[in-house]
């Protein structure tokens, strides 16, 4: 009898350890988010990114962000991209502009992983802010306030991260509530 008390309270202990580990990563858009998969295969199961997926598979992004990275990314929702203009998006995935959406996505793209206490602690030693370079060649200001983080592109749009640190095989994905947009 005690073997299998024994038995069950290790069994008990292994599936509170995974619990952890799996709450350690925040659930986005209504679906889990797994460390051991990558930035693509995450973020295709999230309800509030359908038009971030839609968006890379246009400009032909799957590949790259399906890659090793490390890369960090600034997930805008569906609702970030509703609040663009009318018919900016529509206009963006028409094979044409494919040129100006990849520019638009890869501003969201960092190569490198980047936490919330690394983006806190370069914010701090700056001084207030710190300028980060984008893969598409733009460049965001980061800024703290209180304990948020916010993203200002070369537009003067701000961008809050609303959910931190959604670890990835390849990297973090940082979602965010505002589409940064780089100066055309």
């Amino acid at each position: 009898m005690k073997l299998s008390a024994l038995a069950l309270g290790a069994m008990l202990s292994v599936s509170a350890v995974a619990g952890i580990a799996h709450a350690a990563n925040p659930d986005v858009g209504g679906a889990p988010m797994y460390e051991d998969k990558n930035i693509i295969e995450n973020a295709v199961n999230s309800a509030d990114h359908t038009t971030l997926v839609a968006a890379v598979q246009a400009a032909g992004l799957v590949e790259t962000l399906s890659g090793e990275g490390p890369f960090t990314v600034f997930a805008p929702t569906n609702a970030a991209f509703e609040m663009l203009p009318a018919g900016t998006v529509e206009n963006l995935l028409k094979p044409e502009n494919k040129e100006a959406l990849t520019k638009v996505l890869t501003c969201h793209v960092v190569a490198a992983k980047a936490l919330s206490t690394d983006v806190a602690k370069m914010v701090a030693d700056d001084g207030g802010e710190h300028v980060i370079d984008t893969v598409g060649g733009c460049k965001i200001t980061a800024k703290v306030d209180g304990d948020k983080v916010t993203l200002t592109d070369e537009t003067g749009g701000v961008a809050t991260v609303t959910i931190a640190d959604v670890l990835q095989s390849n990297g973090v994905i940082h979602v965010i509530d505002h589409v940064l947009l780089p100066k055309m």
